[in-house]
């Protein structure tokens, strides 16, 4: 079993940047595919990235292409997600998640495919 910590989260102004850190604890970070998903109040929890085991190869939802970057470092058992051109709707609870699977091309969006989760950072962008 392992255990997730996020870190990082805080109020920034629109256009500004962050970057999220998930330290793994308990077994080794490389067993898993790593996801990032976020939920702002009274909406549902909505998926951001995911990164394989390898660190090859990532996924992002449409509205943080080319704005957030996904990453891992196995040595380190962290996962970043470096958040830049922020804007107010990336407002939200930010939780990074854990799946013992190989990635899973058709299902890594869903909620209920990942295991293990952290208790969230909370991420406010001003306007």
């Amino acid at each position: 079993q392992v255990q997730l910590v996020e870190s990082g989260g805080g109020l920034v102004q629109a256009g500004g940047s962050l970057r999220l850190s998930c330290a793994a604890s308990g077994r080794a970070l490389n067993r898993y595919t790593m996801a990032w998903f976020r939920q702002d109040s009274g909406k549902e929890r909505e998926f951001v990235s995911v990164i394989s085991m390898s660190g090859l190869t990532t996924y992002y939802t449409d509205s943080v292409k080319g704005r957030f970057t996904i990453s891992r470092d196995n040595a380190k058992n962290t996962v970043y997600l470096q958040m830049n051109s922020l804007k107010p709707e990336d407002t939200a609870v930010y939780f990074c998640a854990a799946d013992p699977a190989l990635l899973n091309s058709r299902r890594y969006r869903g909620v209920d495919e990942y295991d293990y989760w952290g208790q969230g950072t909370q991420v406010t962008v001003s306007s």
